[in-house]
């Protein structure tokens, strides 16, 4: 009965510890590294996710040798690359980086991103639906 609840137990362990990887990225390679990010984006909740997605173009742009971005992002979780993307971020900022002109701060980006994405989403929703009849739950009486 002991060896059971140890085996038992250790198993809980390992699969907690797998939980958490599936929230790292890979940066083995370029490929890895995207594939995993596209995975951890659909696991976060929607409040941080489009932070997620633009901290790691930031980073991306701002690390332009393949091994420097790889290294930068390898193994970081969602929340680290975040920070990293706002740091990178200010750096630019302070240093009169011409894309970052238009935003007063880190979340005066992310609020005009978001208001862009939300805006796409029902220009979108739209055109499905014309482009899309037989789908459409609108229908002239």
């Amino acid at each position: 009965m002991k060896k059971l609840s140890a085996i038992l137990l250790a198993l809980i362990c390992l699969s907690l510890t797998a939980c958490n990887n599936g929230q790292k990225i890979n940066g083995h390679n370029t490929n890895t590294a995207f594939k995993s990010v596209k995975m951890i984006k659909n696991r976060i909740p929607n409040e941080t996710r489009l932070q997620y997605e633009i901290a790691f173009g930031i980073i991306r742009d701002a690390k332009k040798d393949e091994s420097e971005f790889l290294k930068a992002v390898d193994n970081k979780i969602p929340e680290q690359i975040i920070a990293l993307g706002k740091e990178i971020y200010q750096q630019r900022k302070n240093e009169n980086y011409s894309a970052y002109a238009d935003y007063t701060s880190w979340e005066d980006m992310i609020s005009k991103f978001g208001k862009e994405r939300v805006a796409q989403d029902k220009f979108k929703n739209k055109k499905d639906l014309k482009d899309n009849p037989k789908d459409n739950v609108l229908y002239k009486l």
